[in-house]
Formats: structure tokens, sequence, C-alpha cells
């Protein structure tokens, strides 16, 4: 019989992981079934820019995985129980179950509330597409003059608030966070945002703790009220509770515990990657959840099981950060180089410069989708192409 492989989820790490180990594994041997409630790859670190109207370019994942032996299922995952090896289904053949001999778990994360009043029903965010939809809906309802309020400091926050103000520069734009706007950014790199928010015309509102969210702004603990026709939620993000109703062994955030191959400390049979799972890098930190860190989790994840299939040596690597990028509207960026445990260091790439690069990094993690076997670098070898191809947009 087939080894059954069912991987939940198809964002960065999920589609990743099952188009590598198709690479990997032969279909005579394996049997790959990739579980999606979207019938086409989402784009998540564009979801701000198809909120402020830019139309995205269509990923089928039939197309993406067609010749590949990948058989996608278009369903939500219900719940899975990791003792008897199967995952319940809703889909459009109604509720069925899949079994599994290897489950790779990369249901991703959602936008979460912290507690906060009023945040579920009247917020916006950008966490899914339809999320992203529904905020252009009621954006491309505002008049010339309406407000806008991004609640969130953290990437997310300035990505969607820039992108708001300058698609839409008849509205009146602001943001808002506990504590500064992109507060752990080096100074340059400070600098440079506050100089695009203030060109943009963005209103900023630092120490601002959001006690509740109303139909027509936020109420803060300090500042009072901040008035908004529209609020835009991206303070926070939480993992879906599937995992966390398993007998898997999960953090307290609810994600999944694994070793340095991804794999699952208590179920041997369970890896999982992306924001789902509590993975631990460089310096012995956490991974934080990005696509920085999505896609070497996959790359990860699927040559370490590849290797236990064919009876190969697991390799292990360190994962590890070379940059952190911001856009800043079509024609702006910032490019902060980080230490591979994360931490700033005074390089910094703001401007068009940094926006080219921003972009040819969303371009090139689409790309890996449909190409996913590509060598998984080391940490020398990333940096030393970061820093050449810096070098080749930065004097063009």
């Amino acid at each position: 019989m087939k080894h059954r492989i069912v991987v939940l989820g198809a964002g960065y790490a999920g589609a990743i992981t099952a188009g590598r180990l198709a690479k990997r594994l032969h279909r005579d041997d394996v049997e790959i079934t990739l579980v999606n409630g979207d019938p086409e790859f989402v784009e998540r670190v564009r979801l701000h820019q198809l909120a402020a109207g830019q139309d995205l370019r269509p990923r089928p994942l039939r197309e993406v995985y067609a010749g590949t032996g990948v058989r996608l299922r278009v369903a939500r995952v219900a719940s899975v129980d990791a003792d008897r090896k199967t995952v319940a289904l809703t889909g459009e053949r109604g509720p069925e179950t899949l079994d599994y001999d290897t489950l790779v778990y990369a249901l991703g994360s959602t936008t979460t509330d912290h507690g906060v009043p009023g945040v579920a029903e009247y917020a916006h965010n950008v966490a899914g597409k339809q999320d992203a939809l529904r905020l252009r809906a009621r954006l491309a309802e505002l008049e010339p003059g309406g407000t806008v309020l991004v609640a969130g400091g953290g990437l997310t926050g300035i990505e969607a608030a820039t992108e708001i103000a300058e698609a839409r520069p008849d509205l009146k734009v602001s943001i808002a966070a506990r504590g500064g706007v992109g507060d752990w950014l080096s100074d340059k790199a400070r600098r440079h945002l506050s100089a695009v928010l203030d060109r943009l015309g963005i209103a900023v509102h630092e120490g601002a703790d959001i006690t509740r969210v109303e139909a027509n702004g936020v109420v803060t603990a300090g500042a009072g009220r901040i008035p908004a026709q529209v609020t835009v939620w991206t303070a926070g993000f939480t993992v879906h509770p599937i995992a966390a109703a398993t007998t898997l062994t999960v953090s307290d955030t609810g994600r999944i515990v694994v070793d340095a191959t991804m794999r699952s400390v208590s179920h041997p049979d369970v890896y999982a990657v992306g924001d789902a799972a509590l993975a631990e890098g460089a310096g012995g930190r956490p991974l934080r959840m990005s696509c920085a860190t999505a896609t070497p989790m996959a790359w990860q994840a699927a040559d370490a099981l590849a290797a236990r299939l064919t009876g190969r040596k697991v390799q292990e690597t360190t994962i590890g950060y070379a940059t952190q990028c911001i856009s800043l509207g079509r024609r702006d960026g910032i490019l902060q180089r980080v230490t591979h445990e994360d931490e700033v260091t005074s390089t910094v790439i703001a401007g068009r410069g940094g926006a080219r690069i921003k972009e040819l990094i969303c371009s090139a993690a689409a790309w890996s989708i449909s190409h996913p076997t590509m060598l998984m670098p080391s940490r020398r070898r990333r940096l030393v192409a970061t820093r050449e191809a810096e070098a080749r947009l930065v004097t063009t």
C-alpha cells in the first residue's frame, strides 16, 4: 500500500511542503493529498494590496500541482484525531473523513481580538482573502473625506495603512498602536517610516491602548475616543484552535511543539510547519509567525520526512533570519537588516530600493510554490545571495 501523506493548508508553508514532497518521493510509493479551503493559492503577504483595490494574479492550485501527483481536496478541516490518524473535513461532498499515515499540519493563523470588545462586530482585517475583499468593498463605499483607522503598529498595520493611504489619498487614514508604530526598527528605519507616514498624511496615535471598538471608531484607555468610519484590526494573530483540541503537545498559544525537523514532539507521524508550529530558531528563540520562516520550515519538514521514508540521513538546519521587509505603498519600502537571531542592525535600504527588494521577495515567495525543489541554503549562502540582490537593485 502507498504511504498516505495528508497536508492540511495550502498557505506558503503547506503548499511548498506538498510540492517538495512530490519531487522528493515517487508517486508509486506515496499518495499526497493537499486539503485547502480555497481552490487558489492566496498570497497572504499581498492581502493589504487586495484590500486597497488592487487585483492579484490568480493562482489555481490545480494548475500549480498539475502533473505532480498531488491530489487537491477543496474542503475545510473540522477536526484532527492524532491517535486514530484521521482528519474530519467539510466540503463539497459534505462531511467526510481522511485517513493518513503522516500528517503535515499547516493551517496557519488568523486575527485575534485579544479580548477587546467590538472587534468581531465592527472591525475589518486582512488576515484572509475574504476578509480583505470585505474591507475592499467597504472602502469603496467611502466618500472623499471618509475616515479609516488601522489598529496595530506592527508590519501588517504599517503596510495596510500606507497601502490604503496611497491608493485613496482622498481618505483620512490614521494608525494607532499601544506602543510605538514600528518601534522595533532601527533609528534610521524609523525616521524613514515617520517621513513616509507624514508624506501620506497618515495621523499617528502612539501609546493608544484600545479598550473597545465601536461602529464609528475606537475607545482608548488614555487618549479617549478616535473616530473612524472604518476600523482595520491588525493587532495580532493567533492559530486556529483545531490543534489544541487534539492530543498533540501544543504551546500555551495553541501552536504544535516540534523538533528541529518540524516533527511533533508527541506524535512522530505528525509534522507542523508555518504559523501553526512552535519551532526553535537561531539563538534558541521560537520562530515568529511570518512568510520568512514558513518557507524554510517547509523545506526542513519535507526533506526530513522524505529522508525518513527512504532510509536516508535526516539533515537538520537551524533556521534564522536575514532581513525584515516592509512595503510602504507601491513606490516605497524599508529593508531592515537583522541578525540571524532577528535583532535589528544599523543597515537599512529605504525608499524605492526598499520597495523593489520587497516586491522581489514577494514574487519569489509566490514563485517558490510552483518550484518547491530549490535547495535550502546555508546561512552564509542566503546572506550572500541577499546582499548581492540588494546591491543589484540599489544600483539599477
